[in-house]
């Protein structure tokens, strides 16, 4: 269950892709911070008491970068805010994406952004790419091209260092923000394992560590908390867990470093550089419009611009998301130096909040102290603290404003964390967080074209509990990179092709059960423990199980020897409540559920008996090279889709 990144998005692609371009705005009234004075005020009237969190954030002055996650301005967050409302406000359309230059039912077509129809796209794209494949045209010039840098270097690197070349495009400065991001050393070794980064590079970037992390579910705050959900009299259960997103590192110094390498290997970055279109041929190859920039050709185009990526918005054109995650907080210094030495990776210190017309929603907390551990500097000797406030939602269009969630941190912060008692006053806030992450059960996103390919949280691999997929990048980015190759190799760059690249991974889409089962529909009555009780029961369970079971867990990899020994003993520690879990997430939810969770048994004895035998078959009989990629990204699904890559 891990929400170890922020990443705050500006997300108006989503609302974009779901409103058609000819369309006004639709039902709904504007959130506080974005209205302006009635008709029947001058404009020139007194204008309103700037809200505490406009204050704070004009007081900051933390550094500002580009890409996702490196703006957290004023005017950042009311375009964030817009954007979720248009979301909310938005409503789903059906549109046939074979036939993308045609009005279907009154509905315009999506802005071509993608196009392999010639007469679609930008001219200028057609003509290079034309100009490239005409015989003594000289070819494409890169093998891939990635499109977004902040992690898309990562992405980047890890290929150019197996002998392919590639350009990464980004469409700000390529840098991170001065905030930390929070990983396990273990996935921080896979870019070293991958020739990504090196030690050295690890441990000038790693700038805080910590023992651990505590997971708590309490109905009311008490801190430290002893006993179980049951032998307490329901009031939770905590448990701590070692070396689990117990680092905090410097984004600006992996990614520097990144590019340093990639550069070195041959690379190519090209930054504050605008993509206007993509276009695509399945038998030449594809050409990228970089504005005034020119234009460049490429056999392969990698989609690495995240959940804001218009490439997504273009495939999911009329789609609402089946989930959201909305996320505020702080980085900020003033908490009490001598508690700051452990993490919270997931917390709840309250029952689920009735928001009246806004529903019901669950605030969950994390946080992780900042600037410790590391250089000679203990724990215990530093005031910085990132805290986050959580919930998990659907896009309803009654759902509450950014600034509503913002308010409720603001409020509830003090009893999170007791040593404060006015974030305006206490704290030193060196930048506030917010974000709206949209989450589709159609993923990871299959290719819509040949040609192209989105990767890391364009795709949707990370889970759908999760806020920022950098961990899971980093779990995804051998295999990625390797069948990237190997297709390039192969000139196996078809939809279908790439599409095995992408493919079902079962226990990714059974994680949609728990973030359904942390929400709570508009209008859907629940006790007000449900939560709590859920997940109190669940992690002393898997406590009792052993690090083999929790751990994975927490890092977003879901095993079927932890799932089914955690569901058979949390049913016998609390049998009266299944009924309760059964009607809260419906039968038809759990039903599709159970589906997923027997592939991840069959994904794993496939992992476990075939392949191995596969492995041999293939080295001695198969010499067809597409059925040799075929099946080495069959085994990788497996493999992958079963939790058996994860490394204990």
């Amino acid at each position: 269950m891990k929400m170890h990144v922020l990443v705050p998005l500006l997300c108006l692609g989503y609302a974009r892709a779901l409103v058609p371009p000819a369309a006004g705005r639709t039902r709904g009234r504007l959130p506080s911070v974005l209205r302006s004075a009635p008709p029947d005020e001058p404009f020139f009237a007194t204008p309103s008491p700037k809200s505490l969190t406009q204050r704070i954030m004009e007081s900051t002055s933390d550094a500002q970068s580009g890409g996702a996650g490196g703006r957290s301005t004023w005017d950042a967050f009311t375009a964030a805010e817009a954007g979720w409302e248009n979301l909310r406000q938005s409503r789903p359309f059906e549109y046939d994406g074979a036939w993308p230059a045609r009005t279907q039912g009154g509905v315009p077509p999506p802005r071509p952004f993608v196009s392999d129809d010639a007469t679609l796209g930008p001219p200028v794209a057609w003509e290079a790419l034309r100009a490239a494949a005409a015989p003594g045209g000289g070819g494409m010039e890169y093998d891939a091209v990635v499109c977004g840098g902040t992690l898309g270097i990562f992405v980047g690197a890890a290929l150019q260092a197996r002998g392919v070349k590639v350009l990464v495009v980004e469409g700000g400065p390529l840098r991170g923000r001065e905030q930390e991001w929070n990983i396990s050393m273990d996935e921080l070794l896979e870019m070293v394992e991958l020739g990504v980064l090196t030690q050295e590079d690890v441990d000038d970037a790693v700038t805080t560590e910590f023992p651990g992390c505590r997971s708590g579910f309490k109905n009311r705050e008490e801190t430290p908390l002893r006993g179980g959900y049951f032998s307490n009299g329901e009031t939770g259960y905590e448990t701590y867990t070692a070396a689990v997103l117990n680092l905090g590192v410097s984004p600006t110094v992996l990614i520097e470093r990144a590019a340093e390498r990639f550069k070195a290997a041959g690379g190519t970055v090209m930054e504050h550089t605008r993509i206007g279109g993509i276009v695509v041929s399945d038998s030449a190859g594809a050409a990228v419009d970089l504005g005034d920039k020119g234009t460049v050709t490429a056999r392969l185009v990698l989609d690495a611009m995240g959940n804001g990526s218009p490439i997504s918005a273009q495939q999911r054109y009329g789609k609402k998301p089946d989930g959201v995650c909305c996320v505020v907080g702080s980085c900020a210094g003033g908490y009490d130096r001598k508690t700051n030495t452990l993490g919270d990776i997931i917390y709840t210190n309250g029952q689920i909040q009735d928001k009246g017309s806004n529903g019901n929603l669950q605030y969950f907390w994390e946080a992780f102290p900042v600037g410790i551990g590391r250089n000679g500097v203990d724990p215990g000797t530093s005031d910085v603290k990132t805290t986050y406030m959580f919930t998990y939602l659907d896009a309803d269009a009654e759902r509450p404003p950014l600034s509503d969630l913002m308010d409720d941190y603001w409020r509830l912060l003090p009893e999170y964390q007791p040593s404060i008692s006015d974030p305006e006053k206490d704290l030193d806030v060196k930048r506030v967080l917010f974000a709206y992450f949209p989450t589709y059960r159609d993923s990871p996103l299959q290719p819509a074209w040949g040609r192209v390919l989105a990767v890391g949280d364009a795709s949707g691999i990370q889970s759908p509990l999760s806020f920022g997929g950098f961990g899971a990048l980093t779990r995804h980015l051998g295999r990625i990179s390797g069948a990237v190759t190997e297709a390039l190799e192969g000139d196996l760059l078809s939809r279908e092709y790439l599409g095995e690249i992408n493919a079902y991974t079962p226990n990714l889409s059974a994680a949609w059960m728990f973030q359904k089962a942390m929400s709570v529909k508009v209008g859907q009555r629940v006790d007000p423990k449900f939560v709590n009780r859920l997940l109190a029961v669940n992690f002393e369970v898997m406590d009792g199980m052993g690090d083999r079971t929790i751990r994975p867990f927490l890092q977003d990899v879901i095993r079927a020897d932890g799932l089914l020994g955690s569901l058979f003993n949390t049913f016998l520690a609390d049998p009266a409540f299944t009924p309760q879990i059964i009607k809260h997430v419906g039968i038809p939810a759990l039903v599709d559920w159970v589906g997923h969770v027997s592939m991840i048994i069959a994904y794993t004895g496939l992992h476990g008996v075939v392949s191995p035998l596969l492995e041999y078959y293939l080295k001695g009989s198969v010499t067809d090279p597409r059925e040799q990629f075929r099946w080495r990204r069959r085994m990788e699904a497996w493999k992958f889709g079963s939790g058996m890559d994860y490394k204990f």
